[in-house]
C-alpha cells in the first residue's frame, strides 16, 4: 500500500486492515452480536493490502545432497483467500495494531479471518 513516497508492504500470510469501529451491524450487513462487540472478540473491516501468503518449500536437486544449492528461483507462496477489498470478520486478539502516516490499521493473519465479504 501506497501513501506518498512511502509503501508499506504485508509479509507472509498477513493482511492489512483499515479498521471499522465497533458497532452491531457491520457496513457490508453483517450482524455482530453485543457479546462479541463489547468483549472485542470479533471485529471487522475492509483489507487494503495482502501479503504474498505462506512460502512454500524449494523442492530441487539438492534434496540428495545438501551441500548443493541450486541457482536462485523465485519463491513461491500458498495463495491468499482474501483479497483487496474483502471485507473481513477477524478475531480482535489475533491482531497487532499499527499506525501509518497517521491512519489506524490492523495486521492480522489469514487464520485469524473468520469470515470474508467480497462483492
Amino acid at each position: 500500500m501506497k501513501k506518498g513516497r512511502k509503501e508499506l508492504l504485508v509479509v507472509g500470510d498477513r493482511v492489512l486492515v483499515r479498521v471499522e469501529e465497533g458497532e452491531e451491524r457491520s457496513k457490508v450487513g453483517l450482524y455482530l452480536p453485543a457479546t462479541a462487540v463489547d468483549n472485542q472478540a470479533v471485529q471487522g473491516g475492509r483489507i487494503v493490502a495482502t501479503g504474498p501468503g505462506t512460502p512454500l518449500p524449494e523442492v530441487g536437486d539438492h534434496l540428495d545432497e545438501p551441500w548443493r544449492i541450486g541457482g536462485a528461483k523465485d519463491p513461491r507462496h500458498i495463495p491468499m483467500q482474501a483479497q483487496v477489498g474483502d471485507y473481513a470478520l477477524f478475531f480482535r486478539k489475533a491482531a497487532v495494531e499499527i499506525t501509518f502516516e497517521n491512519e489506524r490499521f490492523l495486521v492480522v493473519p489469514q487464520a485469524a479471518i473468520l469470515a470474508l465479504s467480497r462483492e
